[in-house]
């Protein structure tokens, strides 16, 4: 049966193309996403090691302090140091700080510079490394982005707390501006720091003078580098270490340190991984359903050959054993070929990846691993043998008599019992009743209603899939007979898409799957762009912020605003509106409670609620009222209504709050009420409104440019709102563009099905070429009919996608979002088209067949 099997799929090679591109596309997804989070789990592993520059131990927490342990202080860095074999001992530590320059400034982590270069992983490109306070070593990029090089002057900013003179106890923090010399520019040669965007060096005093406290508290670290001596045993210093460093801190090797780290932060990748495998998951089905159809059609194109089997001597069990044989083989040489196109995706990706500089460790080689390559071929083989079975099954039940039918072509039909009628029912009525109550409690029970609803749509769909072979015939047959009065082509197309109702329903099935998954992504993108909105308004209030509101020991504003720098601002191509704010220092006082040097700002109501993107926050903003933002009314128990007396430079002012959901804890009153509390108060901070958020960069980018002689900051949501946006969207194409390749399988599952249609009518395509049909009419034929089935099985994805996606958007948005249902009718028309387009290509091929073949060549008995 093995020689008989291979001569069957030789004569058959054609036809089992096309179950083969699918399964080489699935194995190639999941050979893909093995490579890649093999890929992304070394990139996070050379990054985290880089950090540990070449050193030979690491002090890493992990012991028994749990996952909050102690920080080493200053002085456990001493007894570490005492430890023979140690050649050097840094601690690591870090602070975050911004560096300025004219109007430029650059927020990023700072090191020091070390005791010794091995446990430095940065390197100086030009210059050198700082040696004593006052000097930095900043990246390239970033003397770049301030305008400076080796020898200029930068300014450090930093916070300070100033006492109160007249009332121990109180004070406010200052910021000052600190001369620092730039010395070096660094390079991160392994990308230590690329994730951070880079990292400057200090000298150690200043980096301890950082780490310490406002108030002189001992400096702390995180954990600690060892550099050993030459010729000393790793093992002995390690065991040393242990016995003198705290409890709850372990002494490894630098790369066990960094598999830890990796250990406990890539489960972000395994759940990329995971996720990516998921949608890999769904192409196999698509690919299984496209499989089972081929064979079933195989199947029944055989039953003279099987018939004759049996005659001579084949029992039920060899033929099925054949039949699965055929596809094992199948499954294996395509899985093969899918594991070879997936790595060399992957290969090509790493190799653009190390082009485009990202100063990201990417490996420049993929390394195969043993699960990368069983587990696709072992997925791609299974697969395709239980998509098998069933046509495995139809083969046995073929009777000997049958070699003395006619060899008509005969169909793989079936009918579905009542049993499978009554499955369907309850799991699609079951499925909707669990996904409504999802719906109605996601309010209050949001991470059980995500569950519930994945379970409810899950299940529903499952019982939708399981009845489809009764009512996708049905639609095919209703939307073909408004075509049967378009002519001969159109009436034969539409009788030949329900000839074979099981197989028209395993086709359009594969591509309702995909065209369903599509569409509810979409209408779930779209509702939840239109949802966020509001959310994202109360989020990010206000577009770009420009000011600051640092005070002098004197109390008087820093950086105040001039009326020219306002101006200037208000000429940004993209600023719609500049609402200034005066502000001033205040005490105040209510029901026996005092709080001292609080901001009080100015401005009018309909400036205020020009300027931000939910203005309802300054409905209660009037002469004699306060509007006080939420947190700072729950921190001080100061609800509406609550009477407070304000007391500034130019006196006292009662006045009734109104809380608002503002954020921050600054108060606001209107220009008129400021004045009477301080005639003094300058504008220290501009809110800009962008007039579109999705150009925030460059918008942000011109005004930075003309206030770059200014020393004032820039800072604001408008970019973190677009960001926001821009990963939503991303997140969403993405998965639609996984979700695509499902219903690329599934397309490929439509050219296949009328391949095998037909071969399958050749004498009957024959003999209406014999009376009169032209090759035109029978392409036409073959065209209206794959269009036809690619047809249904678009709009019916799109009608039950529409479904998933409104219920989805309810249970997983409904919790923090107001629910604005949105349809993308332009897109999922666009999917409609593409559909119908694609199966009108995919009939090309198969027409072209059909035509060529002479009506004389196509009568003759086989």
């Amino acid at each position: 049966m093995f020689t008989l099997t291979l001569a069957q799929m030789r004569r058959s090679v054609g036809r089992l193309t096309a179950a083969g591109i699918a399964i080489v596309i699935g194995t190639a997804f999941v050979a893909a996403t093995l490579l890649a989070g093999d890929v992304l789990k070394r990139a996070s592993f050379d990054s985290i090691a880089a950090a540990y520059a070449d050193s030979d131990l690491v002090l890493v927490a992990g012991g028994e302090g749990g996952f909050y342990p102690d920080s080493l202080s200053s002085d456990d860095l001493d007894d570490l140091r005492a430890v023979e074999g140690r050649d050097a001992l840094d601690g690591l530590g870090r602070t975050y700080t911004t560096f300025k320059k004219g109007g430029q400034q650059a927020s990023l982590p700072v090191i020091a510079t070390g005791s010794n270069p091995s446990l430095q992983p940065l390197v100086a490109a030009s210059g050198r490394m700082p040696a004593a306070s006052g000097e930095v070593a900043l990246p390239e990029d970033t003397a770049e982005r301030l305008d400076v090089s080796v020898g200029d002057e930068v300014g450090q900013a930093r916070s300070s707390y100033i006492e109160d003179e007249d009332s121990p106890g109180d004070g406010m923090w200052a910021e000052q501006t600190v001369t620092m010399v730039v010395v070096g520019l660094l390079d991160d040669p392994n990308g230590a720091f690329s994730m951070e965007g880079g990292a400057a060096v200090m000298a150690e005093e200043d980096i301890l003078d950082e780490l310490g406290g406002f108030d002189g508290s001992v400096p702390t670290f995180t954990g600690a580098v060892v550099a050993l001596d030459a010729g000393a045993d790793r093992e002995q210093v390690r065991a040393a270490l242990t016995a003198v460093a705290p409890d709850d801190y372990d002494v490894l090797t630098k790369d066990e340190a960094a598999a830890r780290s990796v250990a406990s932060l890539t489960s972000d990748a395994d759940i990329f991984t995971g996720t990516i495998l998921a949608f890999a998951a769904i192409a196999l089905l698509v690919a299984a359903l496209v499989i089972a159809n081929t064979f079933q059609v195989l199947v029944a194109q055989r039953t003279r050959t099987l018939a004759l089997l049996r005659c001579v001597g084949a029992t039920k069990a060899q033929l099925r054993r054949s039949v699965v044989l055929e596809a094992a083989i199948l499954g294996v040489v395509a899985s093969v070929v899918g594991i070879v196109l997936g790595s060399a995706l992957v290969q090509v990706a790493v190799t653009v990846l190390n082009r485009m500089d990202l100063d990201i460790p990417v490996p420049t080689m993929i390394t195969p691993t043993l699960a990368s390559v069983l587990v696709p071929l072992a997925v791609g083989t299974i697969v395709t043998v239980v998509a098998s079975l069933v046509p495995a099954r139809a083969a046995t039940r073929v009777a000997p008599l049958a070699a003395l039918r006619p060899a008509d072509a005969p169909t793989a039909t079936g009918t579905a019992g009542k049993v499978r009628v009554g499955i369907s029912l309850v799991l699609v009525l079951g499925g909707l009743a669990i996904g409504v109550g999802a719906m109605l409690v996601t309010d209050r029970l949001a991470e059980l209603a995500l569950l519930a609803g994945v379970l409810g749509g899950s299940i529903s769909f499952v019982g939708i899939l399981l009845s489809a072979v009764y009512w996708v015939p049905t639609v095919v047959r209703l939307a073909g007979r408004p075509l049967s009065q378009r002519g001969a082509s159109a009436q034969l197309a539409a009788a030949n898409t329900t000839r074979n109702p099981r197989r028209t329903a395993a086709t359009s099935t594969a591509l309702l799957i995909g065209v369903t998954l599509v569409a509810m992504m979409s209408v779930a993108a779209a509702t939840a762009r239109s949802s966020l909105d509001g959310t994202l308004d109360d989020t990010y209030p206000v577009d770009v912020s420009v000011g600051s509101d640092s005070y002098t020991p004197e109390g008087e504003a820093a950086f105040p605003l001039s009326t020219a720098l306002l101006g200037e601002l208000a000429g940004v191509d993209g600023v719609e509106h500049v609402t200034s704010l005066e502000a001033a220092q205040v005490s105040i006082r209510w029901d026996g409670q005092t709080l001292d040097l609080e901001t009080l700002r100015g401005v009018t109501p309909d400036d205020a609620q020009a300027a931000v993107r939910s203005p309802e926050w300054f409905d209660g903003l009037a002469d004699g009222t306060v509007v006080v933002p939420q947190s700072f009314a729950d921190a001080y128990a100061m609800p509406t209504g609550t009477t407070l007396e304000i007391t500034g430079a130019s006196g006292t002012r009662t006045l009734e709050t109104m809380v608002s959901d503002l954020p921050g804890y600054a108060l606001v009153v209107t220009p008129t009420t400021l004045a009477e509390v301080d005639d003094a108060a300058e504008v220290t901070r501009a809110w800009v409104l962008l007039s579109d958020v999705g150009e925030a960069s460059t918008t942000i980018d011109g005004i930075r440019e003309a206030l770059s002689e200014d020393a004032v900051e820039i800072s604001g949501a408008a970019l973190e709102r677009a960001t926001m946006q821009q990963v939503i969207d991303t997140i969403l194409a993405v998965i639609v563009g996984l979700l695509a390749i499902a219903v690329l399988i599934a397309l490929i599952g439509v050219a296949n099905t009328l391949s095998l249609s037909v071969l399958e009518r050749r004498r009957e395509s024959a003999t209406l070429r014999a009376i009169g049909l032209s090759k035109s009419q029978l392409r036409s034929t073959l065209a209206i009919e794959g269009m036809l089935i690619a047809g249904v099985g678009a709009v019916a994805g799109v009608v039950l996608g529409l479904g998933y996606g409104w219920m989805g958007s309810v249970v997983v948005l409904g919790s923090f979002a107001d629910i604005h249902l949105t349809v993308p009718w332009v897109q999922l028309a666009i999917l409609v088209v593409v559909a119908l387009a694609a199966g009108l290509l995919a009939s090309v091929l198969p027409a072209r067949s059909a035509a060529r073949t002479s009506p004389v060549e196509a009568l003759a008995v086989e």
